[in-house]
C-alpha cells in the first residue's frame, strides 16, 4: 500500500544469519608469582631482623653494665676474677637432679646471681674451704646478699659426706644438684691446668657464666668484684626468682 512501510520477517532473518556473531573477550592479567614470592621473602627477612633487634635491646643493658665496670673504667678498677667473654649460656637441656632423684629444669636456676661450686659427694679439705668461702662471700655482701644464691653441683651419685650434707642443710641453704661432669663442661670451664672443682663460678640472673674466681680466692678482692657486679646490674636485676 502506497505511503506505508511493511515489515518482511523473512528478509530480517536472512540478514541476521548473514552477519557473524562476535564476542568481546577482555584480557585478564596473570598473577605475578615472582613478585609474591619476593614479598614473602622480604617480610620474613624483616621479621628476623626485628627479632634480632629485640634480643639485642634486651641484652644491651647487661653487656653495657659489665663493660662499664670491668673494661671502660680505669685500670685501678680492674677485676680480680677472670671475665668469661663471650659469656657461656646455661644449656637448656642440662640434666640436673635433686638429691632425692627428681629432675630439675636448668631454667629454674635463672633469676638470681649464683655462686657455683663443683665437686664430688666426698668432701676433702679443699672442698670444705670452698664451702666456707662460698658462704662467707655471700654474707659479706650485706643487704645485697639476697640477690645471690649458693649452688653446689655434685658430679657423682655417691652418698654425701657429712660435712657436705651439713653445709647443704645450713641456713641459708645451698641448692644442691647432681649433674654429669661431661655435660657440665658444656657450660662451666676451668682455667688451663685446673679442674672444674678448683674454682668458684659466678653466674648472672640470665644463666650466663660470666666470671671465674681463682683457686683459694682472696676475700677482699672477691667482695669488690661481686659488689661491682651487683651495682652494675642494679637497673635490671631484683632479688628473688
Amino acid at each position: 500500500m502506497p505511503g506505508s512501510k511493511s515489515s518482511n520477517p523473512s528478509a530480517a532473518a536472512a540478514r541476521a544469519d548473514a552477519e557473524p556473531l562476535t564476542l568481546s573477550v577482555h584480557g585478564i592479567a596473570a598473577p605475578d608469582l615472582g613478585d609474591s614470592d619476593l614479598a614473602v621473602r622480604n617480610r620474613t627477612r624483616q621479621g628476623r631482623l626485628r627479632m634480632l633487634l629485640v634480643l639485642a635491646v634486651c641484652a644491651a643493658p647487661v653487656i653495657a653494665s659489665y663493660l662499664t665496670y670491668f673494661v671502660i673504667r680505669p685500670g685501678a678498677r680492674s677485676n680480680y676474677g677472670t671475665l668469661i667473654l663471650p659469656m657461656r649460656s646455661l644449656p637448656e637441656d642440662l640434666a640436673l637432679t635433686r638429691l632425692d632423684g627428681t629432675a630439675v629444669a636448668a631454667r629454674s636456676l635463672h633469676g638470681q646471681w649464683l655462686l657455683v661450686t663443683v665437686g664430688p659427694s666426698t668432701c676433702d679439705a679443699a672442698c670444705d674451704q670452698r664451702l666456707y668461702a662460698q658462704r662467707q662471700f655471700r654474707e659479706m655482701l650485706g643487704r645485697e646478699r639476697d640477690r645471690v644464691d649458693k649452688v653446689w653441683l655434685i658430679t657423682d651419685r655417691a652418698p654425701l659426706a657429712p660435712a657436705l650434707g651439713a653445709a647443704i642443710a645450713a641456713k641459708p641453704e645451698v641448692t644442691a644438684l647432681r649433674v654429669d661432669p661431661a655435660a657440665l663442661a658444656r657450660w662451666l670451664v676451668p682455667a688451663e691446668g685446673q679442674t672444674l672443682a678448683d674454682h668458684l663460678y659466678v653466674v648472672d640472673p640470665m644463666g650466663e657464666f660470666m666470671m671465674r674466681l681463682p683457686p683459694q680466692p682472696d676475700p677482699g678482692k672477691t667482695k669488690r668484684d661481686l659488689e661491682r657486679l651487683l651495682r652494675a646490674s642494679a637497673s635490671w636485676d631484683t632479688p628473688g626468682r
